[in-house]
């Protein structure tokens, strides 16, 4: 550890607090059950064998072996009859005795398969943000995710932990605790805490490697730590920012552990992998610099929607009306980010028994560039014309529209064959319109095509994220 001086380093006391097993836990409470002894996964179309796994308790993950974002049919048992499933078991090598059969089969019979509520989770959330809110300022608070965020107490420790003779490690294990408490308190729901008393990339690195196995669920990672903990991380895979791909790159430059990242030489890392490369190096010896209260805003490469459709759709003109849907969704979006776009992309994925059947391809995505323009009727009908030049007859089950290239919506441009007035108009038509729907809800005003059985923008404005909103009045309680 000769290459950095930790002394001239920032300093911050960070908590990184994930809830455990979000979805699945407000779901076991809301039923009076205990989160962590009960057997329950949260899934996408919960009454479909094809259903998707989006979260599940820590009881379900250890009898079952599944961890999130799975399918029904990777399960061991059947979800209709919650009989053992052979088949499954035969392919993944699981035991084919009675012991084993009778044990899946029992726990199989006591699991809640639960359809998603996100309304709800927001719901929840929110009444965690709070609770965070009493511990540190709003802008000592960043979300990472739905169920997890960094909080930065460095300016809370004196305040709640004034005891002059507790160091400052010892002050945010302690503070964490009692937000632990509150937490577990007023929600039912149990969190677990990566801490450092140096930098956000710390306490990420001490949630997802130790925090977890620990008998209270915290665990601090510092400075000091970084040989001990952070070069001792067994893959390079379990550590932040390495996905498979770079962990082969790395590979290949005869890296293939943190410590052996950490002691290379930075510069050797920069001619083969770029500022990347230079970045990982900085991590893995401990170094992160971003700051809680400024957390990084990534610019925004595009816009845009996908679905999977509930059921193949052959007709054409089906098809089509749900692309101009999604057409005119992202269309408010954009305007909303009061921008224009030059690019126009559509995804089309096929049903597998057409590619199957058809020896054809399994899905297209084509892009074309336009006019910069923000209207939906204009927008609509660019991608319904690349549509129609791309597809060949196949049943679709996934759309996908995306807006790329932007500029300002101020910078517009009118051709002599266009009336400015007419332009004028036009916009100001649209923009209305958005502000109708988003005072009185999307539906407010809709087209007379969202009655025909082949639409889906009545049921998608039912959804948040791509599911449910599901109970607790869906999203009334939000304020």
């Amino acid at each position: 550890m000769g290459y950095i001086n930790y002394d001239l380093e920032p300093r911050s006391d960070i908590a990184f607090i994930d809830m455990k097993s979000f979805y699945a836990s407000v779901e076991c409470i809301e039923r009076g059950l205990n989160p962590l002894t009960t057997s329950l996964c949260v899934m996408s179309r919960a009454d479909n064998s094809k259903g998707l796994i989006l979260a599940s308790s820590p009881t379900f993950k250890h009898v079952f072996g599944k961890q999130n974002v799975s399918r029904s049919y990777d399960l061991p048992f059947d979800i209709e009859t919650r009989k053992f499933n052979l088949r499954r078991a035969l392919k993944e090598g699981l035991p084919i005795t009675p012991k084993y059969i009778n044990y899946i089969e029992s726990w199989a019979k006591r699991t809640l398969i639960v359809p998603p509520r996100m309304g709800l989770y927001i719901i929840k959330n929110l009444e965690i943000q709070r609770i965070l809110r009493e511990y540190a300022a709003t802008e000592d608070i960043c979300p990472y995710s739905i169920d997890e965020g960094f909080v930065d107490l460095t300016r809370s420790l004196k305040y709640f932990v004034p005891n002059p003779q507790l160091s400052r490690r010892e002050k945010l294990d302690i503070l964490s605790a009692k937000i632990q408490h509150d937490i577990r308190q007023r929600t039912g729901i149990f969190s677990t805490v990566g801490m450092s008393n140096a930098n956000p990339l710390l306490a990420k690195l001490a949630l997802d490697n130790e925090a977890k196995t620990t008998s209270t669920m915290r665990a601090n990672w510092s400075y000091e730590d970084v040989s001990t903990k952070v070069w001792q991380i067994p893959k390079l895979t379990n550590f932040w920012g390495i996905g498979s791909r770079m962990a082969r790159r790395l590979n290949n430059l005869g890296i293939h552990s943190i410590k052996e990242l950490a002691n290379c030489n930075p510069d050797v890392l920069q001619k083969d992998l770029g500022i990347i490369g230079v970045q990982l190096w900085f991590h893995a010896n401990g170094v992160d610099e971003s700051n809680v209260r400024e957390p990084y805003t990534p610019q925004s490469k595009g816009l845009g929607n996908s679905q999977i459709l509930p059921r193949n759709y052959t007709k054409q003109d089906e098809i089509e009306l749900l692309l101009s849907e999604m057409a005119e969704q992202v269309a408010i979006r954009l305007r909303h980010s009061h921008q224009q776009t030059r690019c126009v992309s559509v995804y089309i994925g096929f049903a597998k028994e057409s590619y199957f059947e058809q020896q054809s391809r399994g899905s297209f995505q084509a892009q074309m560039k336009i006019e910069p323009t923000q209207l939906t009727d204009e927008l609509t009908r660019h991608v319904i014309k690349l549509f129609r030049k791309h597809y060949k007859g196949e049943a679709v089950r996934q759309i996908g529209v995306q807006y790329s290239q932007f500029i300002p919506e101020a910078l517009q441009s009118i051709s002599l064959f266009d009336n400015p007035d007419t332009v004028r108009k036009t916009h100001n038509l649209q923009h209305t319109i958005d502000d109708i729907r988003r005072l009185h809800g999307f539906l407010a005003i809709q087209k007379a095509s969202v009655l025909l059985d082949s639409s889906r923008a009545i049921a998608r404005s039912k959804l948040i994220g791509g599911h449910a909103a599901g109970g607790a009045g869906g999203l009334d309680g939000l304020v």
